[in-house]
């Protein structure tokens, strides 16, 4: 179809979604689409069955209900597209962009889609002459949202999917061979006789999650949150989990004691701290001094730091469920994705570090996508931080100071905001500010 009988089938399309007259759905099965320009149109509901849309652009449109139903959408741009609800059984998305898109309960499982011509025998659809499947391979897709979706058996293989929503998903049986689900939330999500093999989980929540049977063989799972994770029959030979202190044959005390004086003596003499990939659970490590130590992916569920010095250190994708941090140094920290569900932070100090140099520079607290859910930030030191795409349900930011912070995106849903100071917070798209 030319552009001019597409723009004219997507104005009948509106037409026909506002319930004017002379409104028809968009009825385009089996159509050439390639390389066309769609973005932010409204194809709610239509019919793409079978649609050749190799290379075409979707950013932002709207799709919600609509048919993919074995449609070629390989490499196509849908960025921020609303697929929620969407029928996409059998549809080929290999190389597809889906950053930030809507997926929610959209259907990815298995189909097989015939075309029917009069006089003739029906024919296989195929692509590339190979058998319909629903393939996800080498897509990206950082910070969709698959809720409650449904990617039985299907291909998922080299796909990245940072920051992806996964809850209550369905991936039974699916290929996500050296799939990359750094960050991701897969809470309750049903990841049974799924081969994972090489998947990177670091940081994830996997809370509730069905491995029944999967494959998960050398498998980063390197601060991940397992909680009530079944593991059962799964085969994790080679699997990379977090390991205790005593299993790496150093002294936690030795670490802490060489960090202090790699810290005091301007990294002149000492050896500065790394804790990466390694559990801390419980314990005490109250007034410890390891500002600037390498502690990516650490496990610090319920571990005491109050008080301690961690200044510029490196705690991105770790676990600090339950931490006791009250009155912690924590100015020019990396918190990136990392989870600190139910933390005690009151009075802690989270903002700039000014960096030694001509030019006076200072260094914010990053807690890009921190999940901060009834954390209490009471009294807490948030002046620049960047706290963009950050959970922060329900959390107790009473009297914080946030001047100058970046809540852009961030979701403030039942937070308690009494007396906090947000001169000068970037706020864009922030959720659940219904006061101050």
């Amino acid at each position: 179809m030319s552009d001019r009988e597409v723009a004219r089938v997507i104005e009948r399309h509106s037409a026909f979604l506002a319930g004017r007259a002379g409104g028809a759905r968009a009825a385009l099965k089996f159509v050439n689409l390639t390389g066309m320009d769609l973005g932010g149109q409204d194809l709610s509901d239509a019919d793409l069955t079978g649609a050749k849309l190799f290379s075409a652009s979707l950013v932002e449109a709207k799709l919600v209900s609509a048919s993919l139903f074995g449609a070629d959408l390989r490499i196509a741009n849908m960025t921020r597209a609303d697929m929620n609800k969407c029928d996409l059984r059998g549809a080929c998305l290999r190389g597809a962009i889906l950053t930030g898109s809507n997926m929610v309960e959209a259907d990815l499982r298995d189909g097989t889609l015939m075309r029917h011509r009069p006089g003739e025998s029906d024919e296989l659809v195929t692509f590339d002459e190979e058998p319909l499947a629903t393939e996800l391979t080498c897509a990206i897709a950082k910070g969709a949202d698959l809720t409650n979706a449904r990617v039985q058996n299907g291909f998922v293989m080299q796909t990245d999917l940072t920051d992806a929503v996964l809850r209550g998903s369905s991936f039974s049986g699916a290929n996500l061979a050296n799939a990359i689900m750094t960050g991701c939330d897969l809470s309750g999500a049903d990841f049974s006789r799924a081969n994972l093999s090489g998947v990177q989980l670091q940081g994830a929540v996997l809370s509730g999650v069905s491995f029944a049977g999967a494959d998960l063989s050398k498998a980063v799972l390197i601060g991940a949150i397992i909680d009530q994770t079944d593991f059962d029959g799964a085969k994790l030979e080679g699997t990379v989990r977090a390991r205790r202190i005593e299993e790496t044959g150093q002294s936690l005390q030795h670490l802490v004691s060489e960090h202090g004086v790699w810290v005091d003596s301007a990294a002149k003499r000492g050896r500065r701290a790394d804790l990466s990939a390694l559990d801390l659970s419980a314990l005490d490590l109250r007034s410890v001094n390891l500002s600037a130590a390498l502690m990516n992916c650490v496990t610090l569920f319920d571990a005491d730091l109050e008080v301690a010095a961690l200044a510029m250190a490196d705690l991105s994708l770790s676990d600090l469920r339950r931490a006791k941090l009250a009155r912690s140094d924590l100015r020019g920290v990396n918190l990136d994705r990392a989870t600190l569900t139910g933390a005690d932070m009151k009075g802690a100090l989270l903002g700039p570090m000014l960096i030694r140099s001509d030019k006076q520079q200072t260094w914010p607290a990053s807690l890009f996508r921190a999940r901060l859910a009834n954390v209490d930030l009471s009294g807490a030191d948030l002046t620049g931080a960047r706290l963009r795409e950050a959970s922060l349900i329900g959390a107790n930011l009473s009297d914080a100071k946030l001047t100058g912070a970046d809540l852009s995106g961030a979701d403030l849903t039942d937070a308690n905001l009494e007396g906090a100071d947000l001169e000068g917070a970037l706020l864009t798209g922030a959720k659940g500010l219904t006061r101050h």
